[in-house]
This record gives structure tokens, C-alpha cells and sequence, in this order.
């Protein structure tokens, strides 16, 4: 039987490692809307495998799978009144929980980690999830 190879490449690739996620992280961000990313300038973007155990226990959360990303610090309305020794604010891509939601649904893996990384920068500026879906549309 004669078949043509319908694999597309994926017989020798292995899953995305943490520097992979980053750097696909890295370029969506770039591809953000120019005065969004000034506004955004000082957020850190780290990616690693599962939340901490505290980042666990403080939300709650049944398995590490169910957080795909974080942001923490301080959003923009809450800069008003600055503290001393604030760090800086940091958005956490969880790289296992993405694959997990990858495999599990039809969406190619820079839309699920755009779409992370903009709901996770919506903390930062409160915006709305129409505010978001508006900046992943423009974001293309």
C-alpha cells in the first residue's frame, strides 16, 4: 500500500521546550499594537512549567493545569500610589498547562499563547474581555 506521508514534519519534533513558548511569547507580544506595548514596557514575560506550590495553594487550584498564565505586581490604576520595594510586574506563562489545553482543543499553539498573554496583560491595564479580543484581532 502506498501512502504519501501526511505527518507534516512532526515525526522527529519534540513538544516546545520553555525557551520555544518565550520566544513564540516574545514575538506575539512584538506584534502587539505599538501604544499598547509602550504602556507595557517595564511587564516581564517568564515562562516555566507548573505554578509554584504557593501560586498553587493561593488560588486554589486543584492540579497545576488549571492556570495557563499570571500576571502579578501592580496594574496601571493601582501605580497612583507607589510602594517601596514593588517589583516589577511579571507575567508567568505555565509552558505544561498550555501544551495540555493545545492538545486537547483545535487551536494552533501562538493563538492559545497570544490569547494568554493579552488576557493576562488585561490585568494589567483592567480592560475588558471585549478590550482583549479587540487587541488579539489587531494583533492578527
Amino acid at each position: 500500500m502506498d501512502r504519501t506521508d501526511q505527518s507534516g514534519g512532526w515525526t522527529n519534533r519534540l513538544s516546545p521546550d520553555l525557551a520555544t513558548i518565550e520566544s513564540i511569547a516574545l514575538t506575539a507580544y512584538a506584534h502587539l499594537p505599538e501604544h499598547f506595548r509602550e504602556l507595557t514596557a517595564d511587564v516581564q514575560i517568564v515562562v516555566t512549567d507548573y505554578p509554584s506550590e504557593e501560586i498553587s495553594d493561593d488560588l486554589a487550584l486543584e492540579t497545576p493545569f488549571d492556570l495557563l498564565g499570571l500576571f502579578e505586581g501592580r496594574g496601571i490604576a493601582e501605580r497612583w500610589n507607589p510602594g517601596t520595594g514593588d517589583e516589577a510586574n511579571r507575567i508567568t506563562l505555565y509552558r505544561r498547562a498550555i501544551l495540555d489545553y493545545w492538545a486537547e482543543n483545535e487551536e494552533a499553539l501562538g493563538d492559545i499563547i497570544i490569547h494568554v498573554l493579552i488576557h493576562e496583560l488585561g490585568h494589567h491595564f483592567g480592560l475588558s474581555d471585549a478590550d482583549m479580543e479587540a487587541i488579539e484581532e489587531a494583533a492578527g
